[in-house]
């Protein structure tokens, strides 16, 4: 059953007609971790994607069948370093693999772009994905929606995955 599963799931490049559905999407992963709607409020401009964030940016979704089931976004930072800018799995399917499918995904993206740095803004609830997934905590960064909040900060080597 696992391996039918698997086998109906497909990564692809995210359109820019989409920018709406994974806004939301996004929304409901994070609101799946308990915060409350003031939280939510408050983060709803960070959580919005828009035509031109897909269409600057490598987006990629990863579809179930017909449905969107997560998506992840790169974002330059230098010529070595690409940041994860977003990674969301719908709440239902967290757990089942489609994280780590995503992040392999954009460590490969990543590498093949020619980067040698992944770098990891995560949500707290996020920190043991990250490191199963190969970050490594360098520090923390302040939230870009709650001043004072301050969220962990990953890397992870590229030239040292494989």
């Amino acid at each position: 059953m696992a391996a039918e599963a698997q086998a109906t799931r497909k990564l692809r490049a995210a359109s820019p007609d989409e920018a709406p559905a994974l806004s939301a999407l996004a929304k409901r992963a994070k609101a799946h971790w308990g915060y409350s709607q003031t939280f939510m409020q408050v983060c709803d401009a960070e959580l919005n994607y828009d035509r031109e964030d897909i269409t600057d940016n490598p987006f990629f979704v990863l579809q179930r069948e017909t449905r969107v089931v997560g998506f992840y976004a790169l974002r330059r930072r230098s010529t070595e370093q690409a940041e994860l800018q977003a990674l969301f799995v719908e709440p239902q399917f967290i757990g089942t693999g489609c994280g780590r499918e995503l992040i392999e995904h954009a460590k490969t993206t990543a590498t093949t772009l020619g980067f040698r740095e992944l770098i990891i803004q995560s949500d707290p609830n996020a920190v043991p994905f990250y490191i199963a997934a190969g970050g490594v905590q360098t520090g923390t960064r302040e939230s870009g929606s709650i001043p004072g909040r301050l969220l962990p900060l990953f890397r992870i080597s590229l030239s040292e995955t494989g």
